[in-house]
């Protein structure tokens, strides 16, 4: 196991009692990056709460299609012959993750994968909350010149051995969080810590023959096709106001992950009598954003325009009395 680097991170005077007591280091790699892509294979790694590896677990996964970027991650066709399918190694997975924090490089990509995964085979995963190391990076003013994985493992000294093999990049991950951590508690800063959303409601969208299965070809245009929705009929009342309804015409944006299917939510968003933006102007009424601290452009643009921005949990309960548009 590596050596710290720095005095430090090898001695906290003080460990800060508010922090979580264990942690699986996670790394997926998938089949691409849109909502119905697929895991292929899964590297965990799990702490203890002061960062010391307690064992670690690796699989691969049949996606049900085809791999995706081979050239990327390695896995091929001939590779994932025979490997269990997700609803198979679910459980094993779970044990891996239950009672402790996950965390990832970009861990909202990591989750919505898990998630998404999770749906599928009707079960959720057992994870309360993430953390991202480039958030913790971020908290910590780490000298990195990008946020990358490998920028982050050369700081610390760590070697990696095989770029986006799942179980590598979990110990590379593992390997630098541990001193991470460590100078985090020294310096008694708050870990960046969100909560994870289960999907409570899934669909895939259907795929052509060409698409499905093994048979498939991989589809270089991996971002969900945009939907045309009809115009909403009411005018924009403007801002939404802490503390009142949502009013129908209010324009609203999405970032993020959210428990409920992002298309699902629009869709009930926009039977409310609500418009749902794709991006944010100095128009827009409110953003729902479940980690407002997450850094996206759509919420650095909110907190540019003033706009609000709310978690999913609140909007849902607003959206069972959305008070008529003005008439007239």
């Amino acid at each position: 196991m590596l050596e710290d680097l720095t005095t430090e991170a090898s001695f906290p005077s003080v460990w800060p009692a508010a922090y979580p007591q264990g942690y699986a280091v996670v790394d997926v790699e998938t089949t691409g990056l849109a909502r119905d892509d697929r895991i292929i294979s899964a590297g965990v790694y799990r702490l203890d709460a002061r960062g010391e590896v307690e064992d670690h677990w690796y699989t691969v996964i049949d996606p049900e299609r085809d791999p995706g970027p081979v050239w990327i991650h390695g896995l091929t066709r001939e590779a994932l012959r025979g490997a269990p399918l997700f609803a198979e190694i679910a459980g094993e997975f779970a044990t891996r993750l239950e009672g402790r924090v996950l965390v990832a490089h970009n861990a909202v990509f990591d989750w919505q994968m898990i998630a998404r995964e999770y749906a599928r085979a009707r079960a959720q995963a057992p994870v309360k909350q993430r953390l991202c190391t480039i958030a913790l990076s971020k908290e910590l003013a780490l000298p990195l010149p990008n946020h990358k994985l490998e920028s982050l493992a050369a700081h610390f000294g760590v070697v990696q051995e095989r770029a986006h093999h799942a179980l590598d990049d979990a110990r590379v991950l593992a390997e630098a969080f541990r001193p991470s951590l460590r100078t985090a508690a020294a310096r008694g800063v708050r870990l960046p810590l969100h909560e994870c959303l289960p999907l409570t409601e899934w669909t895939d969208r259907p795929r052509t023959g060409q698409e499905a299965g093994h048979g498939g070809g991989y589809r270089a245009t991996n971002w969900r096709p945009s939907r045309k929705r009809p115009a909403c009929p009411y005018p924009n009342p403007g801002r939404y106001e802490p503390g009142k309804p949502l009013k129908q015409g209010m324009r609203v944006a999405f970032s993020g992950d959210t428990s409920v299917e992002r298309d699902l939510l629009e869709d009930r968003a926009t039977e409310a009598g609500l418009h749902v933006a794709t991006s944010i102007s100095r128009l827009t009424s409110l953003l729902v954003a479940n980690d407002p601290d997450s850094g996206t452009s759509k919420v650095v643009k909110a907190r540019q325009y003033g706009t609000p921005v709310m978690d999913e949990a609140a909007f849902g309960q607003l959206l069972h009395d959305v008070a008529p548009a003005a008439e007239g």
